[in-house]
């Protein structure tokens, strides 16, 4: 499949959009210097194109008491239990991501709790999932890196 194209202006209304999702269309026109109409159409076109998928908040999650978190690696019994086990970790609000993975890991999921102890009864949780074999914990100290808009401008140059 090839990658869809792009132009300045559409890149430049996506490096606004990463920024802050709820950027009004006026304003992203103020910025560039074009109409509204031209960033609403444009914005369709990228929804159109799957290029834009919904939006999202960032929430911070320190302020809301969940500063914890650990990444969780899952060994599985049976790979053919695979979609069973995500099933059932979707099941566990605390499993805010879930891969599957080669390597290691069957599965590997980001996990986020109040504190260390809410942690430690998620990852039983987990390990109480039929066709979870056994698991294996990181604890994150610090997120450092959490930047989209660099692979963004990559992918832009690529084009």
């Amino acid at each position: 499949m090839n990658p869809i194209k792009l132009d300045e202006i559409d890149q430049k209304i996506l490096d606004i959009l990463i920024d802050n999702t709820r950027t009004p269309f006026t304003e992203i026109s103020k910025r560039l210097l074009i109409s509204a109409g031209t960033v609403h159409v444009r914005v369709k076109k990228m929804e159109d194109q799957g290029i834009i998928r919904g939006s999202s908040l960032n929430l911070d999650y320190v302020l809301l008491g969940y500063s914890f978190i650990a990444y969780v690696g899952i060994f599985l019994e049976k790979t053919h239990k695979t979609n069973e086990v995500l099933s059932n970790l979707e099941k566990i609000p605390y499993v805010t991501v879930a891969h599957i993975t080669t390597g290691k890991f069957n599965i590997f999921c980001k996990v986020r709790a109040k504190t260390t102890k809410h942690a430690k009864d998620i990852i039983f949780m987990i390990d109480d999932i039929p066709g979870v074999s056994r698991t294996e914990t990181m604890i994150s100290l610090e997120e450092s890196i959490n930047d989209k808009r660099r692979l963004m401008h990559r992918i832009f140059n690529d084009l």
